[in-house]
């Protein structure tokens, strides 16, 4: 069955919105609770492991799973919680691979890192690999301008980026501290490679830093030389990668004007994730944290709609009755990949733990953690 546009949601599976971004479209509504019986299983198998294991939980799982977390939050304040409980032999990180493997490099060496399914990975962080951010790195030695380049990478990137990063002198940030990394890095050099969410780096840098759209260039690592001149990589103040989150990439600029026609009065509350357009056309940005204290202080009767992911804006609904909020696009989106972490994985997880087993141990080899800790230890050390 084709959707089509006057419909008021895309469903699972049955339609993609062509002015979205490449590799963007709609999974759908969220996918059915699991069996109700899998809940008692896991309140028993929580009990039965007690302070042995810790059950982090990032703000885009499932209620069925955040239920379960002993801590909640986004990818570095997990990671950062982990590493506070030291005692707690085994964590089970209920996120994506690359928020795992954060864990593993900030935890200690006797700690477990468990990720209840491997599939769940992050195609923002997959949109860098290592082999193509070495090729850039060469292309942007070849143009003479290496020695002035401090590479900055987002959160959402792998142990091999993060990694990378810090072999080079750079650093990680979040989309709460982007712009003191970038500070800290231009008082370095005097270009800045952003990895691997080129609008987290253009909001930053044009919003929040006073540069201009022209002071940004984009590298595609799927085309020689980035697809750029070595004037324009020469020229840059920010050598954005060629990547984005599928989920922000979703809302458009059209999102935003139909909310406001159909709402009066609404507040566009967007992640910096979001695209150049629909963050200028906002009235708030800021990251996951950010956006949950926005609703927590809004005004009784306020109308709020949300520019990120749908588990996160459905619990926020749930938690403000008192507020009108509502999802920023009429095709409900969730992150799919984040979804794969469901009941029955967890409580597969948690039932190995009880037999002595270690399913889905992620670990990161020493070198990589090594240089990977420095660079988030530079993040840590930022003014």
């Amino acid at each position: 069955m084709t959707t089509t546009t006057d419909l008021p949601l895309l469903f699972l599976g049955q339609g993609a919105d062509p002015a979205s971004e490449r590799g963007v479209d709609c999974p759908g509504d969220l996918p059915a609770a699991s069996d109700p019986a899998l809940v008692e299983r896991a309140r028993a198998a929580k009990a039965a492991l007690g302070d042995s294991v810790f059950i982090l939980g990032h703000h885009y799982q499932r209620d069925e799973v955040i239920q379960f977390a002993d801590v909640t939050g986004d990818s570095f304040k997990l990671a950062r919680d982990a590493a506070a409980r030291p005692d707690a032999p085994h964590i089970v990180f209920c996120g994506v691979h690359f928020m795992a493997e954060s864990a593993d490099i900030l935890t200690t060496a006797e700690q477990k890192v468990i990720l209840p399914d491997l599939a769940a990975g992050c195609s923002m962080a997959d949109m860098a690999t290592f082999d193509q951010v070495e090729d850039c790195w060469d292309a942007l030695a070849d143009a003479g301008i290496a020695d002035r380049v401090v590479p900055v990478t987002y959160m959402n990137s792998s142990a091999d980026i993060k990694g990378f990063v810090g072999r080079r002198g750079g650093v990680v940030c979040t989309s709460s501290n982007a712009k003191r990394a970038l500070d800290w890095a231009f008082a370095r050099g005097e270009q800045v490679l952003f990895l691997p969410d080129q609008h987290l780096g253009r909001n930053t840098a044009v919003l929040e830093m006073g540069m201009t759209l022209e002071d940004c260039v984009v590298y595609n690592p799927r085309r020689p030389n980035g697809g750029l001149t070595v004037e324009q990589l020469r020229n840059a103040k920010m050598i954005l990668w060629q990547g984005h989150c599928s989920v922000h990439g979703r809302f458009t600029r059209a999102s935003v004007e139909e909310v406001r026609a159909r709402v009066p009065g609404v507040n566009v509350l967007v992640h910096p994730e979001c695209r150049h357009d629909v963050v200028t056309g906002a009235d708030y940005v800021g990251s996951t944290e950010y956006i949950i204290r926005a609703l927590e202080a809004a005004e009784p009767g306020s109308a709020w709609a949300i520019g990120t992911e749908l588990n996160l804006v459905k619990r926020l609904a749930n938690a403000h009755p008192d507020k009108n909020v509502m999802f920023l696009d009429k095709a409900v989106c969730f992150c799919s990949t984040m979804n794969r972490i469901d009941l029955p994985h967890l409580v597969w997880a948690l039932e190995s733990l009880v037999r002595g087993e270690v399913p889905n141990q992620i670990t990161v080899d020493a070198d990589t953690a090594h240089y990977a800790r420095v660079a988030l230890d530079q993040m840590l050390a930022l003014p």
